[in-house]
């Protein structure tokens, strides 16, 4: 049995945790930096644009819609991704303010 203490760490902890653990593959920087250039999307389109399979494309993509950094509407046979901005605002917000109140105080002779 393990000693899982996740739960003892704030929401914050936690949600910037999280977002940080979507964004730790490369794969997913691309796919993120692609939707901010393209808007929108397909499913299959996506491994036009990258080294890597649609299955592979498709793993990515959920890792990022579990996140909510982006979603996806059906057309067809079809899933079209794009950026959910007010997701991402947050998560920009969160993380300026950690870096910010994390280091202001930080003095190091190293």
């Amino acid at each position: 049995m393990t000693n899982n203490k996740s739960d003892e760490f704030t929401e914050v902890q936690q949600e910037l945790s999280a977002v940080a653990k979507a964004l730790s593959h490369p794969a997913r920087i691309a796919i993120i930096q692609l939707l901010s250039e393209k808007q929108e999307i397909k499913t299959g389109d996506i491994s036009e644009f990258l080294p890597i399979s649609r299955t592979t494309v498709s793993q990515h993509l959920k890792v990022l819609k579990e996140s909510g950094i982006i979603k996806g509407s059906i057309d067809g046979l079809k899933i079209h991704y794009c950026l959910d901005m007010n997701i991402l605002d947050n998560y920009r917000q969160k993380y300026n303010e950690f870096f910010t109140s994390s280091i202001s105080n930080y003095l190091c002779n190293c």
